[in-house]
């Protein structure tokens, strides 16, 4: 489980319970199962992605009655520190970086912008609060207020997922654990976010014993994915203009959504 969560189009690409369920099933169907282990390197994205790509894992997880086991590699953070917590246990290493338990919002603010250029904006909605947020108008105090309720829901189903997940484990105050702080993997231990440090093949050799045989589960790692330049079908080849690049008009219009659903997640992003 590796990049962000959430986001798919011509230009742009993430995590998704539509991209790994495949893989999470295959996962769960190889013979003669003994555990699933999910390595970790995510910085976070959609709350509701995260929330269902581990859903899965944990329906699988009781339906076949198998222990989870996640390892963190380099982050695991936020959405990423989500999908985390769908395994029993959590491994991290020294130098991984986890937790960032909160929401955030960012953005700019252009109110002046194109008076300056020139440029008049029109925008046209239904629906008395469609335009909250504007980057193009000034800051409205209530349209922040509802944001701040907003953060603050998701936050607590995503606080409520921890304690529900971690339960005893934790051993600091929640104000800490849940103030969006980060920490090294060594502190995360310690806090109870993760029960050791150790590595995948490590770890399930010392539980498994050296012949313990490992199956990588994972999707094609196409470069032209990799760049964001090709589109994925369900059985991982490409299609599109020019051999697996968007045909001209998709530029544009991957642009526009890219942009629109940038301002999305920087609203409601973990």
């Amino acid at each position: 489980m590796s990049g962000t969560i959430g986001g798919f189009g011509p230009l742009r690409s993430g995590m998704s319970l539509a991209s790994l369920e495949p893989l999470i099933e295959r996962a769960f169907a190889q013979p003669r199962l003994k555990a699933v282990a999910l390595v970790i390197n995510s910085p976070g994205g959609s709350p509701a992605q995260s929330a269902l790509i581990s859903k899965r894992v944990r329906d699988l997880a009781q339906e076949k009655d198998l222990p989870v086991l996640a390892f963190c590699e380099d982050v695991a953070a936020s959405g990423g520190y989500w999908l985390a917590c769908a395994a029993d246990e959590i491994f991290v290493q020294p130098t991984s970086i986890v937790g960032s338990i909160g929401v955030i919002t960012s953005g700019f603010g252009f109110p002046d912008l194109l008076e300056k250029v020139g440029v008049e904006r029109r925008v046209y909605t239904a629906g008395e609060h469609k335009s909250t947020l504007d980057p193009f108008k000034p800051e409205n105090p209530e349209d922040v207020a509802r944001l701040k309720a907003l953060q603050q829901e998701l936050h607590e189903v995503f606080k409520e997922m921890v304690r529900d997940r971690r339960g005893q484990r934790l051993k600091a105050a929640e104000e800490e654990l849940f103030s969006g702080e980060f920490w090294a993997g060594g502190k995360a231990v310690e806090l109870g976010l993760a029960d050791s440090l150790g590595d995948m093949r490590q770890v399930l050799r010392d539980r498994f014993g050296k012949r313990v045989r490992l199956r990588r589960i994972q999707g094609p790692k196409r470069l032209l994915r990799r760049l964001g330049l090709g589109r994925g079908r369900a059985d991982g080849g490409l299609v599109g203009w020019g051999g697996g690049f968007p045909a001209p008009e998709d530029w544009a219009a991957g642009l526009l959504a890219a942009v629109e659903e940038r301002a999305l997640w920087s609203r409601f992003g973990l």
